[in-house]
């Protein structure tokens, strides 16, 4: 099948058109997400107005026009009718394309570049980013956007694919994320959207599932939000003080939309009128949510895709797949995250020459960071059973590393079951405790009778499902 490549004026209408549908569709799904930075149930109902009032100004084209005055349109009407932080983050992706589709071409590398820009605007435009948010899923995309080539039908699918898998991982990342168990509401917003720019090129349906969350009551923190004309720095410094989830999504140096939290909203008005010209006023009461700080340091393990890779998540580690992109996948991670300490579990998932270009890569980095030696998954969950958050890098790290050391471990195949899987299991573990041990742990690709075990052994045996293995059973002694 062909796809296009090149979006034209008309096509990229039908993109705007295609994804307002799909944030309207999906407006209560993304809403119930929404716990950060306030639980006030709207982050899909501002994203759906705000494209919906991007698309409003594309439709008062005339004629047919061409896809860069389309692409301006789109970015113009986001930026006058954005609603909430999500918003103004959503307008400055359209303000990025719109200032990327040079010579009137909105293809592959058009894409890439806009994704690129949009990060920095979006950096811009937010005084305190934090990590775990739609900017996490933003700069994830764009990362993959930029190292997938030039061709639309790359681009696209590489930016959703990241978009995706950084979506999923921004629990790991926000502890009230990880507490309410859903992922975060303005990335979710913003995979809608690249999905539906998928879904224009290969001229499907849209297919994105989103989780579903709860939210908590009102309290008195108000939104205020305005169009403003005037020396935006010196705006910026004046309301920095005011409150927070300050944000301007700038039009060009000297206009933005505004949008900040606070408790002090009079102050925020009246310092805005005094710095310069304020339009489209608008104050809406907040509920309250506590803020989340950066991480201090962030564990990286490398496993397969799965009931694994929840293990790890729920252990509190950012997982990375195995396989051709695994590296790609880690320093995307490591770029993506603020923290000062960084540490990586291979589990044996990396080879020599991979293990080789993560160091290389991580060299320079302004972060600590540090591979902790884990051959196996369950040499993986015995380091991260030990982890002391509290302590200082290297010695979090060989406090681990000794664990991961200590533990004896097996695999079990096909070719070694004789008899039973828990017959083969046993004689394995067996083995293992020869040299003594106090703990079993068993990660099971294939179901197993662990109780049976367990009494034969007369030790504590500890099972964990563990879908896409590639072997029977991971075991652990400890």
């Amino acid at each position: 099948m062909s796809y296009p490549r090149e979006l034209d004026g008309s096509r990229l209408h039908d993109w705007a058109a295609r994804a307002v549908a799909e944030l309207s569709a999906r407006r209560a799904e993304i809403n119930a997400l929404n716990v950060f930075p306030v639980p006030d149930a709207d982050t899909g109902s501002n994203m759906a107005h705000t494209m919906e009032a991007a698309l409003a100004e594309a439709e008062r084209l005339a004629g047919e026009p061409g896809v860069g005055e389309v692409a301006r349109a789109l970015a113009i009407g986001s930026v006058r009718g954005a609603r909430g932080n999500s918003g103004l983050v959503l307008s400055q992706v359209l303000r990025a394309i719109a200032d990327s589709a040079d010579h009137g071409r909105v293809d592959g590398a058009c894409i890439a570049r806009a994704l690129t820009l949009a990060v920095q605007l979006v950096d811009r435009a937010i005084a305190e980013p934090v990590e775990g948010t739609v900017i996490t899923v933003l700069r994830a995309a764009a990362v993959a956007a930029e190292a997938a080539g030039e061709q639309l039908q790359e681009v696209v699918p590489a930016a959703v694919d990241a978009a995706r898998t950084a979506l999923a991982n921004t629990p790991s990342q926000l502890d009230i994320l990880r507490e309410a168990g859903v992922v975060d509401a303005g990335g979710a917003g913003f995979l809608v959207l690249l999905e539906a720019l998928l879904a224009e090129i290969r001229g499907t349906a849209a297919s994105t599932a989103i989780p579903t969350g709860t939210t908590t009551g009102p309290t008195a923190e108000l939104e205020v939000m305005f169009f403003f004309l005037g020396d935006l720095g010196t705006l910026e410094d004046a309301l920095a003080a005011l409150g927070n989830s300050l944000v301007l999504a700038r039009i060009d140096e000297t206009s933005a939309r505004v949008h900040i939290h606070s408790r002090e909203p009079g102050r925020v008005i009246e310092t805005a009128y005094a710095t310069g010209e304020v339009s489209d006023l608008r104050i809406e009461v907040l509920p309250d949510a506590p803020q989340v700080a950066t991480p201090r340091r962030v564990i990286v393990a490398v496993t397969p895709p799965g009931s694994v890779a929840d293990l790890y998540r729920q252990a509190g580690a950012v997982v990375v797949a195995p396989g051709e992109d695994v590296v790609s996948g880690i320093l995307s991670e490591v770029r993506n995250s603020s923290a000062e300490e960084l540490i990586l579990l291979p589990n044996g998932l990396l080879d020599r020459r991979q293990l080789v270009s993560v160091e290389r890569a991580t060299h320079a980095l302004d972060q600590s960071f540090t591979i902790v030696p884990t051959g196996r998954l369950v040499s993986g969950i015995a380091a991260l059973s030990v982890h002391d958050p509290q302590a200082p890098a290297g010695v979090a790290a060989y406090t681990m590393s000794e664990a991961a050391a200590s533990m004896r471990t097996a695999i079990l195949t096909p070719a070694d079951v004789r008899t039973t899987v828990e017959a083969a299991a046993e004689a394995a573990c067996r083995e293992l405790l020869a040299e003594g041990g106090e703990h079993v742990i068993l990660l099971t690709g294939t179901e197993v009778d662990v109780d049976k075990i367990d009494a034969a052994l007369h030790v504590d045996v500890m099972a964990y499902p563990a879908d896409g293995l590639g072997h029977l059973l991971e075991i652990g002694v400890e």
